[in-house]
């Protein structure tokens, strides 16, 4: 019987490699079918996963089905393989399966991204040779063909939703706040397939999870791994593992290094970095590294990252920000400015971006859900924040600099996703930032009046 691979995107495309790779008989569905890249799928069929009969067919001549991440759980793949008794299984189990080197493994609402990269980095600095995967551009499954000591697997609620025997030898949660409610059923989904990340490890394993956190802690009071904390933004001084002490990140009662050393040091980073730092530690990396790699690290693109000015008008890159609770932390970094916001709602309650408020002088509103956003912080400003509309990015930018202006802080956050404008976070922060670049050329390097 064969292996029915559901939704031929990266992963879709990985697992197919790794799993004709090792003898199995592989058949792919995807609701958009095409001719796929590559010699290994030249003479490749491609099943329309849209026609109920074609996928009752083939659920039926599987032994297993894997979904990709993108296809959500109300996909008529999981119903029909639910319904025939066909197991479903994720790509990390599969991964899980083939290797027993050790995971570490990263999942949170924010934060994934950069815990995950820190991780890696400071693995690689200790002499343990690491390679990142899962929502990367490399598939677990793909990874595990290298010739590495151990992996760090960026697991989000997709990847992680019917996931049963991956079990990491260390596993984060960071924070657990609504997102994705357009792919899960609701947040008690959202929040259950996050903590599958703990919930096949043993007692000699290790759970890490911030501290004083209520939303995840009830998850991590039953996780069977031992349990070690961290600091999160809101409790950076909390009695954590890992956390702040005296301006100082100290792990274990031992001090690292002063916050005020660190290239990043707003709130949001420091409790990324002391995940990062207990991840690290208990996967074997030497404090040493650690602290090396804290001290060089300056962030990943589209996460706070330094777009440009204008004269004393600062602008700030946050386009991963794709839910309110990320626009809300990165604000929290700020005292007075310019929100550029909005795109297309993932099934959220934009009406949680009021908590930004006190952050900011006034918003520009974009894309689809701008409406939503205006009237926002129409009643959460009471008339002290500057509100304005803009139908581009270009004219969004200019709108933040003449309100922010003679000096301040512009920030794309927009705590929705991109794909009213853009195909993706990392093509709407291109165009934020080529939209700065174009207007510091217009008005001259100095910002003139305009």
């Amino acid at each position: 019987m064969s292996h029915l691979i559901v939704g031929m995107g990266v992963t879709g495309r990985a697992v197919a490699s790794a799993l004709a790779k090792r003898g199995h008989d592989v058949v792919m569905a995807d609701d958009r079918p095409r001719r796929l890249d590559g010699p290994e799928f030249e003479h490749a069929c491609v099943h329309d996963s849209t026609d109920p009969d074609v996928l009752a067919s083939l659920v039926a001549d599987a032994c297993v089905v894997v979904p990709s991440p993108g296809v959500p759980p109300r996909h008529l793949a999981y119903t029909l393989a639910d319904a025939a008794g066909v197991p479903i299984v994720s790509e990390l189990d599969l991964a899980a399966e083939w290797d027993s080197r050790p995971c570490a493994a990263v999942t949170g609402t924010n934060g994934k991204t950069t815990v995950t990269a820190l991780v890696e980095s400071m693995l690689n600095r200790s002499g343990i040779s690491a390679v990142g995967a899962g929502n990367t551009d490399i598939a677990l499954v793909e990874a595990i063909d290298r010739p590495v000591d151990a992996f760090v697997v960026e697991a989000s609620s997709f990847r992680l939703h019917r996931a049963r025997t991956f079990a990491p030898a260390v596993a984060v949660w960071l924070n657990l706040a609504p997102d994705h409610l357009d792919w899960h059923a609701d947040v008690d989904d959202y929040a259950a397939s996050k903590a599958r990340i703990w919930a096949a490890q043993g007692p000699d394993d290790c759970a890490v999870a911030p501290y004083g956190d209520d939303a995840v802690g009830k998850f991590a009071a039953t996780a069977p791994a031992r349990l070690v904390t961290f600091a999160s933004a809101q409790w950076l001084d909390a009695p954590a593992d890992v956390r702040m002490e005296n301006g100082m990140l100290t792990a274990y009662r031992t001090p690292l290094v002063a916050a005020a050393e660190l290239p990043r040091h707003r709130p949001h980073d420091l409790s990324n970095a002391s995940a990062a730092a207990a991840v690290a530690i208990e996967m074997g990396a030497s404090l040493d590294h650690v602290v090396a790699e804290l001290c060089a690290f300056d962030g990943l693109p589209h996460r706070l990252a330094l777009a440009g000015s204008i004269g004393d008008v600062v602008f700030y890159d946050d386009s991963k920000a794709t839910a309110p609770h990320a626009t809300i932390a990165a604000a929290a970094g700020f005292g007075d400015a310019v929100l550029i916001a909005g795109g297309r709602n993932k099934g959220l309650d934009l009406g949680d971006l009021a908590q930004a408020a006190p952050h900011l002088r006034a918003v520009v509103a974009i894309g689809e859900s701008a409406p939503e956003v205006t009237a926002c912080f129409a009643h959460a400003g009471a008339g002290r924040i500057e509100l304005a509309e803009a139908g581009s990015m270009a004219e969004a930018v200019a709108l933040a600099y003449d309100i922010a202006r003679p000096a301040g802080d512009v920030l794309l956050s927009p705590g929705c996703a991109s794909f009213d404008w853009y195909s993706s976070y990392h093509e709407r922060g291109q165009s934020f930032i080529s939209a700065v670049s174009d207007l510091a050329i217009q008005l001259g390097a100095g910002g003139q009046e305009r």
